[in-house]
């Protein structure tokens, strides 16, 4: 992970010196930034393996700049650091596409061993790690896992990365039915209870994109008091099991 890039926004001078003493353990490149206009800035205008993002900020909040990251085509990992303890400031980073969190004081250990698994994450998923899988179609949905684009019925659709993910996961586990908690641990890739309610609004929002009738999906199942599952009917490719 030597030649990683970390962006780190974070207005604690202390705090934010004492993550890149860590970080740099990590990889060669930990740039600190303190404001939070700055840090959009470069942000947008770089390419990073992980942005370290601070909740509260000077001149924009760590969520609007969540936000903004999100809109951008590219993808970057972001773990959120917040000193607030409530639930809704939580998943509010969450919902905005943070892929994961911390909340202050946090052990400068657990952050350098959560910022080394977002990576491997994120390039696990960009196949650096393993043979690139088959495109897989079923009924019109054709899912690309390699230039990470879905099409239904020939017409190319615009998903997040987070709703890919959960696409691709659930098209390369068909007709295994999953609950909440485990398609936190394995798209998210954290299990903490109480955070079900992000599956549910990613999969509300997937299916308006896929299904004709987001009321009555023919692809991704709810399976009442269960979970939900991928049907594969009618499949013609489908990727190795994991």
């Amino acid at each position: 992970m030597a030649n990683k890039q970390i962006l780190v926004i974070e207005d604690d001078h202390d705090i934010a010196a004492l993550i890149k003493i860590h970080l740099s353990e990590v990889c060669q490149q930990v740039r600190l930034i303190h404001d939070g206009q700055q840090g959009l800035q470069l942000a947008l205008s770089q390419s990073w393996d992980t942005i370290v993002l601070d909740l509260k900020l000077p001149g924009m909040d760590g969520l609007e700049i969540c936000r903004q990251v999100r809109a951008q085509s590219s993808y970057v990992p972001i773990l959120m650091l917040t000193a607030k303890s409530t639930e809704l400031d939580r998943v509010l980073g969450l919902e905005l596409g943070a892929d994961d969190y911390l909340t202050k004081p946090f052990s400068v250990l657990e952050l350098t061993a959560r910022v080394k698994a977002l990576m491997r994450r994120f390039d696990a998923s960009q196949g650096l790690h393993q043979p690139p899988s088959p495109v897989i179609a079923c009924n019109g949905l054709e899912i690309s896992s390699d230039q990470r684009a879905v099409k239904v019925n020939g017409e190319e659709i615009s998903l997040t990365a987070k709703e890919f993910d959960l696409l691709y996961f659930f098209a390369s586990h068909p007709d295994k039915v999953f609950n909440r908690s485990q398609l936190l641990d394995q798209v998210w890739g954290y299990g903490h209870d109480g955070y079900e309610h992000t599956v549910n609004s990613h999969m509300n929002r997937l299916r308006t994109k896929i299904e004709s009738d987001a009321h009555n999906p023919q692809f991704i199942k709810t399976i009442w008091g269960v979970g939900y599952k991928f049907v594969a009917t009618s499949s013609s490719a489908q990727p190795a099991q994991s």
